[in-house]
């Protein structure tokens, strides 16, 4: 007899491994209304790599959700944990409150059999020239967080402004950075070096070349844009959560920059997850061998046969690397993501985020998505989740949005399943590729404090 459900496990990995390496995440909900109760325990699978969506309106529990994911990816034990990471984007400035227990729900945490727990292996980051406005507040804050301006491409400069390529400023802004990236000494380029370029460009309009100035202007002033970008190495630890707080990034033009950061975090994360991927194809093909002595058996080989040179920068490594060990399963939660992957235009991270939820998972990397607006996000996104957990929704359009990207297994459509839901957050429908099923299901009570609102019991 089955007492419990993994969602997203499917059904080779469930005869082979059972409920080990998945999550604790909450109790079915059986009736509803005043007859509603909870029951049997729902596990998430953090075996495999997954695109998950949580939606619901505000004050759901969507960002609840995800930091019981997060506690629970935090609580895998040491031997998988060490080759797992999270990298949360933090777009309220709510999670840094993990490291804390969360002693506001004793009793709660109680009636599940749960206790308050503070997490250690958890790291805030924000952009450097925030970090002392932070540690005044008396917000723990680990580190500092740079972006490389000569990372990005002209035409990604220009999604980040939201500027057509036929418009003056977007043609003007790609024709500047082509001229610099072509130019020797500038190719790694600062946001002055391009203030300076536009300004010297005779052939654009004064008034263009002004509002481009001004948006560069704006833009540096954040204090994010430096010589050379924080490495992905250091973001992406093993065995950790990484939260990246984006939150003081708010007035007029600031998405621009939190685009920036979260479209160089993802591009890194899937370069060098590939390469993780191929060291570990070596591994299971050669028996226990370093890639370093690989790549050197490779290139004594191609000496050989080509008589020259072996170009080792095509495998994208370096003894830097090697040194560090290897890049560990990520997962990537983002919050607002409307904002990251937007349904009617592009941004700079749409592309990244776009090419993790489509070809991410054979790398190894999982995709979570949170947002209040389904049917702001893009069906890039949407159509290859295998897990969507939706909290209340009461918005049509949203509904729709939700209900066009569903399976046929549903028995019912997918507001009646919604509208039967307790009015009392925490409470969620689970809808799972995987198992071709759907859940009614009370979210767990966070084990770490919740600096949000907070879940409730049915």
């Amino acid at each position: 007899m089955v007492y419990e459900t993994i969602v997203g496990r499917n059904r080779e990995d469930l005869e082979a491994y059972g409920n080990k390496v998945s999550g604790f995440i909450g109790k079915h909900i059986v009736g509803t209304g005043e007859d509603a109760h909870l029951t049997t325990p729902v596990f998430l699978d953090l075996l495999r790599p997954h695109v998950i969506l949580i939606t619901g309106k505000r004050g759901t529990g969507k960002s609840y959700t995800a930091g019981v994911i997060a506690e629970e990816i935090a609580m895998v034990p040491e031997e998988k944990r060490k080759d797992m990471a999270i990298v949360l984007i933090d777009t309220m400035g709510i999670y840094w409150s993990i490291k804390r227990p969360n002693e506001q729900q004793i009793d709660m945490l109680r009636d599940w059999g749960m206790r308050p727990k503070a997490f250690e292996n958890v790291r805030v980051y924000v952009p450097f020239s925030q970090l002392e406005e932070f540690e005044e507040a008396g917000i723990p804050v680990d580190g500092g967080i740079s972006i490389a301006p000569h990372e990005f491409s002209a035409e990604e400069w220009r999604l980040a402004f939201n500027l057509k390529p036929t418009e003056p400023a977007g043609v003007a802004l790609e024709k500047n950075i082509n001229k610099i990236l072509k130019d020797e000494k500038l190719r790694q380029f600062t946001i002055d070096d391009l203030i300076t370029t536009i300004r010297d460009d005779t052939e654009t309009e004064d008034d263009v070349k002004y509002a481009l100035i001004n948006i560069l202007t704006v833009a540096a002033e954040w204090g994010v844009f430096g010589t050379e970008g924080t490495d992905v190495e250091d973001i992406v630890s093993p065995g950790e959560i990484t939260i990246v707080d984006v939150s003081h990034l708010r007035a007029t033009g600031a998405w621009s920059v939190r685009n920036f950061i979260v479209a160089i975090i993802a591009r890194k994360i899937y370069q060098r997850r590939l390469i993780a991927r191929k060291q570990e194809e070596i591994v299971k093909m050669t028996g226990d061998i370093s890639l370093s002595e690989y790549i050197w058996e490779a290139k004594s080989r191609e000496t050989k046969r080509s008589k020259k040179a072996f170009d080792i920068t095509k495998l994208e490594f370096s003894e830097k690397e090697e040194k560090r060990g290897k890049f560990p399963l990520t997962w990537i939660i983002i919050d607002e993501a409307h904002n990251f992957v937007p349904a009617d235009f592009n941004t700079v991270s749409s592309a990244p985020l776009s090419l993790i939820a489509k070809q991410g998972r054979e790398p190894g990397i999982s995709l979570v998505v949170m947002t209040q607006m389904p049917s702001k996000v893009h069906q890039d996104i949407l159509s290859q989740c295998d897990i969507v957990f939706s909290h209340r929704l009461t918005s049509r359009g949203d509904l729709e949005a939700l209900h066009s990207v569903m399976q046929t297994y549903m028995s019912k459509e997918l507001w009646t399943y919604i509208g039967n839901l307790p009015k009392s957050p925490g409470a969620a429908i689970i809808l799972d590729d995987n198992m071709e099923k759907v859940f009614t299901v009370q979210i767990r009570p966070r084990a770490s404090w919740h600096a949000g609102g907070t879940a409730a019991l049915v």
